[in-house]
């Protein structure tokens, strides 16, 4: 990962996001969930201060209150310490799922009409893409498929709408600052329509 933010970094990309713990990883073996739970602590305690002097932000998105206390509470500490740094954004989605966030998406837009405090006829797009959890940032501009999977696993269903994608068949532990950079400058060569003819 390392590789992946330092190589963010040098390009000037602004945001990163990483699927670090899927919705559905719930359901592996409870010790192998226990000992990924436990990695992302170490790795919230071991990797804030070089957050820090690589002036990159924490944040994260996902279903948060679903993970063990003491993540959440380290996961916190992280986000609070970071929070003033202005170069690039890491997001981390944890205990998350691109239905999961739809679902509770449309469950907050319930919550504002059944508050009065919005008219369902005010309802579009926009509106909606305020109560997900990546109201804060734009939609990507690129995914990075790793390992040469053809699909995107509940991954940002909403946002990767006109989101260019990428399959490398490289995988996630050996991506490297190359890889990235090769993605980025394929990236490059592309012409974005957003559906419309150009």
């Amino acid at each position: 990962m390392r590789e992946c933010v330092e190589g963010c970094g040098e390009l000037k990309i602004e945001y990163l996001t990483l699927y670090a713990f899927s919705a559905e990883n719930w359901q592996r073996p409870k010790a192998e969930v226990f000992a990924l739970m436990r990695l992302l602590e170490k790795f919230l305690k071991d990797k804030t201060p070089e957050l820090l002097e690589k002036n990159v932000r924490l944040q994260a998105i996902g279903r948060l209150t679903d993970l063990p206390q003491s993540c959440q509470t380290r996961l916190h500490e992280s986000i609070e310490r970071t929070a003033h740094n202005d170069g690039l954004t890491l997001i981390l989605a944890l205990s998350y799922g691109g239905r999961d966030e739809i679902i509770d998406g449309i469950r907050s837009l319930l919550r504002e009409i059944d508050a009065g405090h919005i008219d369902r006829a005010m309802i579009d797009a926009e509106m909606f893409s305020k109560h997900l959890y990546t109201r804060y940032y734009p939609d990507p501009d690129l995914l990075i498929r790793t390992s040469g999977e053809m699909r995107i696993s509940n991954f940002l269903l909403w946002q990767l709408s006109y989101t260019e994608m990428y399959v490398t068949p490289t995988l996630w532990p050996d991506f490297t600052r190359k890889d990235l950079f090769a993605a980025v400058e394929d990236f490059g060569k592309r012409q974005r329509r957003y559906g419309a003819v150009l």
